[in-house]
């Protein structure tokens, strides 16, 4: 799955989840996905967050195989910006 499969995906879950912040999901040479309230695309942009995983790990997290917080203590994504946007978004889609 690529990153424009998995921001697809996550359009139907942000579509009406009320999210109001902006985060970015930062997959290197991969690509980006930023969602900023209720839109998601894959252009680069500022965000409240940004989290830095692997697309692999991208996709486990989006399908709920891969638990947000155990995947930041093992060092498998990394935060930078307001934790409190990503705490809101593991609600969101975990």
């Amino acid at each position: 799955m690529g990153v424009q499969d998995i921001a697809d995906r996550l359009k139907a879950q942000v579509a009406s989840a009320g999210f109001d912040r902006s985060v970015k999901f930062d997959t290197g040479a991969d690509g980006v996905i930023v969602i900023e309230g209720a839109t998601v695309s894959t252009t680069d942009g500022p965000a409240d967050c940004t989290i830095k995983l692997s697309l692999d790990d991208l996709e486990s997290l989006i399908a709920g195989d891969l638990n947000p917080t155990m995947a930041f203590m093992t060092g498998k994504l990394k935060i930078e910006g307001d934790m409190s946007v990503a705490m809101a978004l593991s609600q969101l889609i975990g």
